[in-house]
């Protein structure tokens, strides 16, 4: 059963309140985590949030210039600068915007503290998870790795680019997908579902699982680890790239690159299990598909390719994802469980109000 998209008739203060549980688990577990690096020595840091702000602010620019050019093209008002005014200056839009800036913030902020805590993985634990995942693997597909299951059909150095840039293109979830559940006239209970497991999702399965199944993934076996067990799939994707090139194999590079420099800004850090790009993609398909069931397929679709692409690309062994996939259909559960859990509380407390205010006097 779907849910439509409805406008929201609650003030922003109605809406902050709403949110409550996850600004209060957010915080929470923001604050644990700078605690537990301050524990390591590795101190609190805004340029990361600072980063994520740039980029933040960007795609709103981006996104405010395309919706300008749309309605000005659609409506050809003979005013373009009051039209625009009149549209961007309503209490309406503003009263939205005001009510989404609280998830923007934790967004903003979160981003970093997840990649310092992923580049920080050596200080707590080592990378000694390879060869079970790759065991995994093996077990789940006959003795074989998924790369040399996915390779005959995927194979082709035009097919590796292409699944390459979609692989990169889920960096977009992250910036305009964040900024529709925030602002859009997505119904309050999905919404706040959506934040609740992105929140946990970053922290429990990017960061807690992470550290405790600490892995590099087939890329960094070699270099990282000294183990050739995927050099034939690293050859291959680098013979692709000499004819078309593969995006992801800059990446990977510059990740090495940050890895012995002991960088930990944003998009820093190497970890293969579980798979944060598979996960985000699943929470993207779990959210849409109760907007509508066209945008279900499509992100249906997308997480498909993620999963696959991850493991083609050679960032993830397939078992990573299917982690992925178990823990945020968890936390997904668990968040509805939160926020109606609040919602009752909420509804109790106001009908406590309103009989103390409507008791006659004597």
């Amino acid at each position: 059963m779907t849910q439509a998209i409805t406008p929201t008739t609650d003030g922003a203060r109605e809406r902050w309140l709403s949110e409550a549980p996850i600004y209060a688990i957010g915080l929470t577990l923001m604050g644990l985590c700078i605690g537990i690096l301050a524990s390591k020595g590795v101190p609190p840091s805004i340029t990361g949030i600072w980063v994520n702000l740039r980029l933040f602010g960007l795609f709103i620019i981006v996104i405010a210039a395309f919706d300008a050019g749309y309605q000005l093209y659609k409506n050809r008002p003979d005013s373009p600068t009051a039209f625009l005014k009149a549209r961007y200056s309503t209490p309406a839009f503003k009263r939205t915007a005001l009510a989404g800036l609280p998830l923007l913030l934790v967004a903003i902020i979160l981003l970093p503290f997840f990649s310092k805590m992923k580049a920080a993985i050596p200080l707590f634990n080592e990378y000694t998870w390879d060869d079970a995942f790759v065991q995994w693997d093996r077990a789940i597909f006959l003795g074989y790795d998924a790369w040399e299951v996915l390779q005959p059909v995927l194979g082709f150095p035009i097919v590796t680019a292409f699944l390459a840039l979609l692989y990169q293109l889920w960096f977009l979830l992250l910036y305009p997908g964040v900024l529709y559940f925030a602002f859009a006239k997505v119904e309050s209970p999905l919404r706040r579902q959506f934040f609740l497991s992105y929140v946990l999702s970053w922290t429990l399965i990017g960061g807690a699982m992470a550290t405790w199944l600490a892995s590099v993934g087939p890329c960094f076996v070699g270099p990282m680890l000294g183990d050739p067990r995927f050099d034939d799939q690293m050859a291959y994707l680098n013979a692709a790239n000499e004819q078309i090139p593969v995006m992801t194999l800059k990446v990977q590079g510059m990740l090495l690159e940050w890895f012995h420099a002991d960088a930990n800004g944003l998009g820093s850090g190497i970890t293969a299990m579980p798979s944060m790009h598979v996960a985000i993609a699943f929470l993207y398909w779990l959210a849409m598909r109760q907007i509508s069931p066209r945008l279900g397929l499509f992100f249906g679709v997308f997480f498909a390719i993620t999963w696959i692409s991850s493991v083609h690309l050679a960032y993830h062994y397939a078992v990573d994802g299917l982690v992925s996939v178990i823990a945020v259909s968890a936390i997904w559960w668990a968040s509805r469980r939160i926020i109606a859990a609040w919602d009752n509380l909420l509804e109790t407390r106001g009908q406590a109000a309103l009989r103390t205010n409507t008791v006659p006097a004597e």
